[in-house]
C-alpha cells in the first residue's frame, strides 16, 4: 500500500506542472486599473494557478486593437466593451463573446458640478468632447435628443482620452465617456466636482461594460472555461474580503496606490460580473436592434453567431 501510495503521489506531481503551463495572452483594453479587479485577483491571489492556467497580460496603447489581435492569433483573448464589439464583427473581426468583467454600463456624460449646465437642455451651443467616436455618438444622440437637441446643435471636440484634464480646464464644456468609477473621482480629487447625466436614464439600453471575447475555436476549449472558472472565484474572493483583495492588486501594481484608485476601487466592486460566464442573449439582442435603429449597424445579426455560452 504504501509503494502504490508513493507511486500515486509521484505521477499526480508530474501531472501538476503541466497543468500550469497551459498558457493563456489577455490583452486588456487599457492599462490595468480596477475594472480589471477580477483578472488581477485571479493571478495574483492563485486563482488561475488552481485552474491550471498560467495567465500574462497585455496592456494596449491603442484600446482597439486587441480584439484585432486576438484575431489575428496574438493573443487569447481580449477585454473589449460590449457595444464596440458590435462594430468590430461588422468589420469582420470574427470573434465571439465567451464572458463579462463589468456587468453594467460606466459610460456617461459630465459637466463640471458647478458649472452652467443644469440639464441635458443646457448643452445647446456648447462644446462636448470625446476619445472615440462610433458608439459614443450614437450615445450622446440618445441623451441629446431627450432634450430636443441633435449634434448639430452642439460642438463636437476630440481631446485624445484627456477627458478630465479638457473639462477642468474648460477647453469643453461637458464630456462623453467618462467612467462613472473613476473620472468622476478623478475631478473631485482635483478639486473640480463633476456632475454626470447617465445614458440608460434616457432609454439607451442597459449592456455589459467589459467583455471577454476569443475566436470560435477557442471559445469551447478547456482554458476557456477554466479562465472563467477562475475569474469567478476572483470576483467572490473579492466581495468577501475586499481590503485583502486590494492589498493584493496594490501589491502587483503598487503605482496604483492613491487615493483614486483606492475610490475606483470601492466604487468597481458593485459592477463586477458575479458570474462571467453566465450570458443573457436578449440583452445582446437588444442592444445591437438598437445600434442598428440609430444607423451604427447594417444589419442584426442572429445572437448565436455572435455569444458562445461557455460549458
Amino acid at each position: 500500500m504504501r509503494l502504490i501510495a508513493m507511486l500515486l503521489a509521484a505521477f499526480m506531481a508530474t501531472l501538476t506542472p503541466a497543468l500550469a503551463e497551459t498558457k493563456l495572452t489577455i490583452l486588456l483594453d487599457w492599462f490595468v486599473n480596477p475594472d480589471h479587479a477580477a483578472l488581477v485577483i485571479a493571478k495574483e491571489g492563485g486563482f488561475f494557478a488552481r485552474h491550471g492556467l498560467d495567465v500574462s497580460f497585455i496592456e494596449p496603447a491603442d484600446p482597439a486593437m486587441p480584439p484585432r489581435l486576438v484575431a489575428a492569433g496574438q493573443g487569447d483573448i481580449a477585454v473589449t466593451y460590449q457595444p464596440s464589439f458590435y462594430l468590430s464583427r461588422q468589420e469582420g473581426i470574427d470573434l465571439v463573446r465567451v464572458g463579462a468583467a463589468i456587468a453594467t454600463p460606466l459610460n456617461t456624460l459630465i459637466v463640471l458640478e458647478d458649472g452652467p449646465i443644469k440639464s441635458l437642455a443646457d448643452l445647446k451651443g456648447k462644446s462636448i468632447g470625446y476619445s472615440v467616436s462610433g458608439f459614443e455618438d450614437v450615445m450622446l444622440s440618445a441623451m441629446l435628443a431627450k432634450a430636443g437637441l441633435t449634434v448639430a446643435d452642439v460642438k463636437l471636440v476630440n481631446v485624445n482620452f484627456a477627458l478630465t484634464e479638457a473639462l477642468v480646464s474648460k477647453q469643453v464644456d461637458a464630456v462623453v465617456g467618462g467612467y462613472r468609477n473613476f473620472e468622476l473621482t478623478e475631478m473631485k480629487l482635483a478639486g473640480h466636482p463633476g456632475r454626470a447625466f447617465y445614458p440608460e436614464d434616457v432609454g439607451f439600453p442597459a449592456y455589459d461594460e467589459l467583455i471577454y471575447v476569443t475566436t470560435p475555436d477557442k471559445a469551447k476549449a478547456p482554458q476557456t472555461r477554466a479562465f472563467l472558472d477562475a475569474t469567478e472565484d476572483a470576483t467572490l474572493f473579492i466581495l468577501n474580503h475586499p481590503a485583502e483583495a486590494w492589498a493584493q492588486f496594490i501589491k502587483a501594481y503598487p503605482k496604483l496606490d492613491d487615493p483614486l484608485n483606492k475610490q475606483a476601487w470601492a466604487d468597481t466592486l458593485p459592477r463586477l460580473d458575479h458570474d462571467p460566464a453566465a450570458v443573457d442573449l436578449a440583452r445582446y439582442t437588444r442592444m445591437a436592434d438598437y445600434l442598428k435603429s440609430k444607423g451604427l449597424l447594417k444589419a442584426v445579426e442572429p445572437v448565436e453567431r455572435y455569444v458562445v455560452p461557455v460549458n
